[in-house]
Formats: structure tokens, C-alpha cells, sequence
């Protein structure tokens, strides 16, 4: 007999892609993002699912699958977590509609995390390199100083910094801070205290265009055809890169540097400086404390070699 397929979302049609609609619209309070990857995990599940036996879920099924994610897809133990906890969730949803009496995949964990973070991050000499050789003669370097110096001082991230409006930079009690709208926020619901150095320099690159209006974009394009649009993600990575390639830091096959590595090194340095994981999750927007964790660790391993 011939298989036939969920309308919608191109699964194999059975009792597990019959849910999946009624799974995703139980998830409507949460964000885009996360439905998202909740989504395109728990299709995975189902069409592994649907090539191996067909009826109730066992826990067994879970760790075959789990096995499957580990060492047939070769995911990394983040990955593997966040794919289990979209089966767990649907068992939960499942149990909730009495399609189940209880959650097969709750004992199944998820493998366990790295003690470090695998991504590179700058030394402090590697940061006083890379910030010398900003060179801010004019706007664009001036510019360019000033979103470096957002990253690494507040670990502003890409999407954070090109939301940015000119109105967004608040004048408070205890100095210069900046609203901020992080990846997957749809309002700007978080407010980063400026350290002097860094609030110095945005305020020097603003000098350089005054008469901006609240809603203008604090980082504006300096491109002869672009000049004074917003920034793009990618804009701010190609800059962030140039400055990355004119102080050595790219290139070395064994430690791989990115504009990305700005924000993990900023979190280290807040490790450093005696900041909570708590503290470093708020900051980061972060998922969980554990993953602040792998920061105030590589922190802890940095001060041990030094």
C-alpha cells in the first residue's frame, strides 16, 4: 500500500503526524524562534519514527533515537539535548491529551555538555591589538570603534547592535545605557549599563551626526550608496572580520576567530570580573545557567595558565 503524507507538513501520515499540528499550537506563548527549532526538531523525530516500528512510543524507541542522533547525524551533545527536549515536550502534550498515560522519553537525558565553551575567544593583549588597529579618522572608523567596543565591553550581539535606534541610548542615574532588542525579542526589554570606555566611544561616533532623530538607526551605513541606512548583520560581521584579518587574529587553523568570538570573549571577561552565571545568562539572553557556566570556566582555565 502506498504511504501517504500529512498535508501540511510533508510527514508520513499516522497517529504521530496527527498531533504535530495540535503540539505546535500549544507552543503559541512562546517565541517564533523557538517554535521554530521545536518544529523542525520534532519532524525529525517522526520521520525516523515512522522507518522503524509503528505504534506507542517506549522508551527504548528514545534511546534508539537518541543513539541515532548521537552517532548516525553525528550532532553535537547541545543539538542532541535540544532535539530530545522537542520529543519530550510532545509526550508531555501527548499525556496531556490522554493519547498516552505517561512520558516515555522523560528518562532519557540528554548527553552531557562540554566543561568549555568550543568557541574561540580574544585574550586581553589580543583585544588591545585588535581595538588599535581600528583606525578612527572618520565616521567609519569611528563607527566601527564604537560597535567593537559594544561587543566586547557589553556582549552586544549583531542583531542587538543593528536594532539599535538613535533614541535608545538613555541618559540614567548611574550613566549612558542602551535599549537593546535581543534575537527572538519583538520589543526592546532590556537596558545595558555603558562602562565609561565604551559610552566614550559611541558618543564620539555620534558626534559626527548630529540632528538624529529617536527612531534614526544608531549604526548607520557609511557605503557612498548606502550611506546613513541601517546596518545589516552582515555588514557589521565584514567589518568586524577586516579589523579581525588587519590585527592577525584570523587565519591560525588551530584557534578559529570570528566576529562571534567578540561576544564570547566578552562574556568571559564578565566571568573574570567576578560576574554570576545568572548575571552572564540576563546579559546573553542565554538558555540556561549551565551554558553561563562553560564561560565562568574557561574564565577560571584562562586565570589557571596565566
Amino acid at each position: 500500500m502506498a504511504r501517504t503524507f500529512h498535508t501540511r507538513t510533508g510527514l508520513p501520515d499516522g497517529s504521530l503526524a496527527k498531533h504535530y499540528d495540535g503540539f505546535l499550537r500549544s507552543l503559541r506563548l512562546m517565541r517564533p524562534e523557538t517554535r521554530g527549532t521545536y518544529g523542525r526538531a520534532l519532524r525529525e523525530f517522526v520521520r525516523w519514527y515512522s522507518r522503524g516500528r509503528a505504534g506507542r512510543i517506549t522508551t527504548a524507541d528514545v534511546v534508539r533515537y537518541k543513539r541515532h542522533l548521537t552517532s548516525g547525524k553525528r550532532l553535537s551533545a547541545v543539538s542532541v539535548s535540544t532535539y530530545l527536549t522537542a520529543v519530550r515536550r510532545f509526550c508531555d502534550y501527548l499525556v496531556r491529551r490522554r493519547v498516552m498515560h505517561e512520558n516515555p522519553a522523560r528518562p532519557v537525558g540528554g548527553n552531557s555538555r562540554p566543561r568549555l565553551h568550543s568557541r574561540a575567544a580574544l585574550t586581553l593583549s589580543e583585544v588591545e591589538v585588535l581595538l588599535s588597529v581600528v583606525e578612527r579618522s572618520d565616521e567609519r572608523g569611528l563607527r566601527d570603534f564604537a560597535f567593537i567596543r559594544l561587543m566586547l565591553g557589553c556582549a552586544l550581539s549583531e542583531i542587538e547592535i543593528i536594532r539599535a535606534d538613535a533614541g535608545d541610548r538613555l541618559e540614567g542615574p548611574g550613566g549612558v545605557m542602551l535599549r537593546v532588542q535581543g534575537k527572538g525579542r519583538l520589543r526592546k526589554d532590556q537596558a545595558v549599563m555603558l562602562p565609561p570606555e565604551v559610552a566614550a566611544a559611541l558618543d564620539a561616533y555620534l558626534a559626527l551626526r548630529p540632528g538624529l532623530a529617536p527612531e534614526d538607526p544608531l549604526f548607520a551605513s557609511a557605503g557612498n550608496r548606502t550611506r546613513g541606512k541601517r546596518m545589516t548583520t552582515r555588514g557589521v560581521r565584514d567589518r568586524v572580520s577586516h579589523h579581525l584579518v588587519r590585527a592577525g587574529l584570523k587565519g591560525d587553523r588551530g584557534r578559529r576567530i570570528t566576529p562571534y568570538s567578540l561576544r564570547h570573549t566578552a562574556a568571559i571577561l564578565m566571568a573574570g570580573e567576578g560576574a554570576s552565571a545568572d548575571e552572564i545568562r540576563d546579559r546573553m539572553r542565554l538558555g540556561s545557567v549551565a551554558t553561563a557556566m562553560l564561560y565562568i570556566n574557561q574564565s577560571k582555565e584562562q586565570l589557571a595558565g596565566t
